[in-house]
């Protein structure tokens, strides 16, 4: 009789543990169920990039705008239908947000590979962020595993919750805060336009109105993005948009920030001293933005048997 309790006892506390591990991230979630998933992610990203380099800031971005909204489960991938008012018609995402035609490819490959789909969109989404920064010579780091897919989106929290270019520290600040984040994290997670280029219409005050501003470099800004027109064309968010470095905060400092948002960092304010930390220690950056981004990349996460994972990364499984 004391043997069968004991094994009831070992049998409820494996269970118990079982539900425990599969209900937390883990860097080490596919290496039994699927060791090729994290290769074959790599490769298609590494790919994409080496075709064009912009890529891999989209694919950051990407990342970065699905957890600010009712946090990382893939949400953002979600097209429009009857009964879904998808994230990608929000102010901040619509004409803007790129690359879903790569993730689309990583997760056909990714299912292929491992014969079923047990990847989950969301962690696809946080494991190309990641290899698409070191695809552009920036910091490595282990990517907690596990994340399950929404069954919903809201294009309204996207249009509260993803932070406008426009916003001042404290706005910014505050914006973080919701989502758990401190202000190293704003920062360090700011350091993530050293990659990509920003549409005319969202630096255009900046750099025809502001007087915290390089001339020259407000300037050179207007010949691309007058004051009437142009709201399209692209200018790079620091001066090598597709190699990662410590340029961004360089820029701050010189006050040749493109978006109002990014100059609210060195401007008087508490986030200074970080800026000019990393505008010359690049290792510094580079540790903190990766701390940053498992931290962000932790934002809500579905886990056990919350939402599912996806077929197709565009729809929910019915």
């Amino acid at each position: 009789m004391a043997s069968r309790s004991a094994f009831q006892l070992n049998f409820f506390l494996i269970l118990a543990f079982a539900a425990t591990a599969f209900s937390t991230l883990s860097p080490h979630y596919y290496e039994h169920v699927c060791p090729k998933a994290l290769p074959t992610i790599k490769r298609v990203v590494e790919a994409a990039v080496h075709k064009e380099r912009r890529m891999g800031a989209s694919l950051l971005r990407l990342h970065f705008h699905d957890c600010f909204v009712n946090g990382c489960d893939a949400s953002i991938l979600l097209d429009s239908t009857s009964t879904i008012d998808s994230e990608k018609n929000s102010l901040a995402n619509q004409n803007s947000v790129r690359g879903f035609e790569v993730i689309d490819q990583i997760k056909r490959e990714v299912d292929k590979i491992c014969g079923r789909p047990v990847v989950s969109c969301a962690d696809i989404l946080t494991v190309a962020a990641r290899d698409s920064v070191v695809a552009l010579g920036g910091p490595s780091w282990n990517v907690p595993l596990g994340r399950r897919d929404s069954t919903a989106a809201s294009r309204t929290q996207a249009d509260i919750d993803i932070p406008s270019p426009f916003l001042d520290l404290p706005g910014l600040l505050e914006n973080f805060k919701r989502q758990g984040l401190n202000e190293r994290d704003l920062v360090a997670l700011s350091g993530g336009h050293t990659l990509g280029f920003a549409q005319c219409f969202t630096f255009k005050d900046r750099i025809h109105n502001e007087t915290n501003i390089d001339l020259d470099f407000s300037k050179e800004r207007r010949k691309t993005c007058p004051r009437n027109g142009g709201d399209t064309n692209l200018a790079p968010l620091d001066p090598s948009p597709a190699r990662f470095d410590s340029a961004y905060f360089s820029n701050l400092v010189k006050y040749k920030g493109l978006l109002h948002s990014d100059q609210a960092l060195f401007n008087g304010g508490s986030t200074e001293r970080l800026v000019k930390t990393y505008s010359y220690n690049a290792k510094a950056f580079s540790a903190d933005f990766a701390k940053s981004m498992v931290k962000m990349g932790n934002i809500k996460v579905l886990t056990g048997k919350q939402g599912q994972i996806r077929f197709d990364c565009r729809k929910v499984n019915y």
